[in-house]
């Protein structure tokens, strides 16, 4: 080795060396105010969520009690209260057996606004409470409304739908109302305790407190506010803790959210607690990883006479952060827009099959093979890795993957970045959100069918019926109509009871959708009102169907014997959807008053 590459490699090392010390020296100085960043996105994802479950609970309390007022049954409670009380309990027990709603409550008031009906208390003599303006304000203008609310009994999340009879006169208003607790417990999932405080002004509102539960004179209203972070409250004078956004002290990151009422007034906060040590450090250590791989990769540029000894501290830091990777509970992979290049740890936990990423390649060029071609959700496309432009493309949106993996549905939330420009590498973040997911299905669900017949009810039909027009109108295919409906139905109701009458709208419902091919729909419109889309289909099809239904039924004799009248037409292009359905129910009146049992096309 002669003097000049003695002289070179002594300066390669003096470089390498500062460029070590300065990365070092830029990391400390950074890391704290870093940490204290990654503070303030914790508060704003921890308000962002919570926002977003409130106004997810909103829509799912106004789609139950729009769901209630559609409801023919309902306006029974004016003749007879305690057949509509035992059908609504009924309905609030299921509610609590096959929802994740376990504690909904209903309450339904006359058009003067006195109650008829609490499902949670006997107390139905209670006046109408001048406070409430959100009620006069539904009185008044017979709109629907979602709020938060204090009322006699506690804080909740509350959603009133004016009522209406058949001659579409108002005769009163139903008021679904859930409470926080669900929340609560969803975010105690994610590490976030809650303790829901009513001010003191609108705790005096108050008398019949439901969890009876106070903190200095300020109602409580989540019976699971753990007893510990109550009395920390206590102690520390739970007015400052509203009055101040944001907390970090005693271990805690300490969030309120103000709740407000219709009129707009904070009536209540949610206090949010997490503990510092739960809160993810994923932005630091990649900045720690970020500048540690720059001093590396300098280092490595400018000492290519020392590969050897680098090697080992690349090693040591890959090794170090492959545990921090596998560590997570979400899927991560790195991908070259090629194939998979690696994987941690959780992405073996669904694909158990494969031992390793090599495993994987070996039958994958891409993990885009399991995902499910859906609506709202990202498919996996004609052009290869297209759906990774749609995600880098449009970094703003929610992007949401359905996998099927080994038999099981499983839905994710999507994120990618890119790591390293020269290698072409990009990591990819799979966040499970399987749960939610079917949440908010099952939420769907109870929103757009009819809870005795699982037959879609009228706001699915009107719906479906729009987007087949549309379609009829655009592709110029045939679209037909089967109005349909139970003849003298009143008369076995009265003869047998409307627990019978309930058991035949099951029963035939069963049957005419056995009867219906695959492109055809049913719904119940009416107390024994059905209609039937029928896509792809003349008049002339639909009437033999409607007649092979009107077979069916008059020979099926189950529970009760019955026979139904329908009346068919067929769409004419671009014509209104009332149009469209009143010649379906003109063909159905002339079928019931020509003598029932047959059918009618116009």
């Amino acid at each position: 080795m002669n003097k000049k590459t003695i002289i070179g490699l002594f300066f390669v090392l003096l470089g390498a060396l500062f460029i070590l010390v300065l990365a070092v020296y830029f990391v400390q100085e950074h890391k704290e105010n870093l940490e204290q960043e990654i503070y303030q996105d914790e508060v704003h994802l921890m308000q962002k969520n919570l926002a977003s479950m409130i106004e997810e609970k909103k829509k799912s309390t106004t789609a139950i009690a729009l769901t209630l007022a559609s409801n023919d049954a309902l306006q029974e409670l004016f003749v007879d209260k305690k057949k509509l009380d035992d059908k609504l309990n009924s309905l609030i027990f299921a509610f609590r057996k096959h929802t994740n709603y376990k504690n909904i409550w209903i309450h339904i008031l006359d058009k003067e606004g006195n109650t008829l009906y609490r499902s949670w208390t006997k107390k139905n003599d209670i006046a109408l409470d001048a406070n409430r303006k959100d009620l006069a304000y539904v009185m008044k203008n017979k709109v629907i409304l979602s709020d938060v609310s204090v009322d006699s009994f506690t804080l909740s999340i509350k959603s009133i739908v004016p009522l209406y009879n058949k001659d579409y006169e108002f005769i009163g208003m139903v008021a679904v109302i859930s409470h926080f607790n669900s929340i609560a417990k969803s975010l105690k999932k994610v590490g976030i305790d809650s303790v829901v405080a009513v001010t003191e002004q609108a705790s005096a509102a108050i008398k019949y407190p439901f969890t009876e539960m106070y903190i200095q004179n300020c109602y409580i209203a989540n019976f699971d506010a753990p007893q510990a972070l109550q009395a920390y409250l206590k102690n520390n004078n739970v007015k400052q803790f509203c009055q101040t956004a944001t907390k970090i002290t005693d271990g805690y990151i300490i969030v309120n959210y103000p709740l407000k009422d219709y009129d707009g007034k904070t009536v209540a906060y949610y206090i949010m607690f997490k503990k510092i040590s739960a809160v993810s450090k994923t932005g630091l250590d990649y900045f720690v990883f970020r500048w540690s791989m720059f001093a590396i990769i300098a280092l490595m540029a400018l000492a290519g006479t020392i590969n050897i000894f680098y090697y080992f501290v690349l090693k040591k830091q890959k090794v170090y952060y492959k545990n921090i990777l596998d560590n997570s509970n979400n899927i991560i992979l790195i991908n070259d827009r090629k194939c998979v290049v690696d994987a941690n740890k959780t992405f073996f936990k669904y694909f158990t099959k494969y031992k390793s990423i090599k495993e994987f390649r070996e039958e994958n060029s891409c993990i885009c093979n399991f995902f499910v071609d859906e609506e709202g959700y990202l498919n996996k496309g004609e052009k290869p890795y297209g759906w990774m432009d749609i995600v880098l493309e449009n970094p703003q949106k929610t992007h949401k993957v359905k996998m099927k993996i080994e038999d099981k549905i499983y839905y994710f939330m999507v994120y990618i970045s890119l790591i390293s420009r020269e290698k072409n590498h990009y990591s990819v973040i799979f966040a499970n959100i399987t749960e939610q997911e079917l949440y908010k299905k099952e939420l769907e669900k109870l929103s757009f069918y009819d809870a005795l017949t699982n037959a879609g009810n009228r706001r699915k039909f009107e719906e479906k019926l729009s987007s087949e027009m549309a379609r009829s109108c655009r592709y110029k295919d045939p679209l037909s109509l089967i109005l349909c409906d139970i003849d003298h139905f009143k008369e076995v109701n009265d003869t047998h009871g409307h627990t019978v009458g309930d058991k035949v709208l099951r029963e035939y419902t069963q049957l005419v959708n056995s009867l219906l091919r695959d492109v055809d729909e049913l719904f119940r419109v009416g107390g024994e009102e059905f209609v039937i889309i029928a896509p792809h289909t003349t008049k002339e099809s639909a009437a033999l169907l409607a007649e092979k239904l009107r077979k069916a039924i008059e020979d099926y004799k189950k529970i009760v014997p019955i026979t139904m009248s329908f009346g068919v037409t067929e769409f004419k292009v671009c014509e209104d959807e009332e149009s469209f359905y009143n010649r379906a129910d003109q063909a159905l009146y002339e079928a019931k008053k020509s003598g029932r049992n047959r059918v009618v096309v116009k």
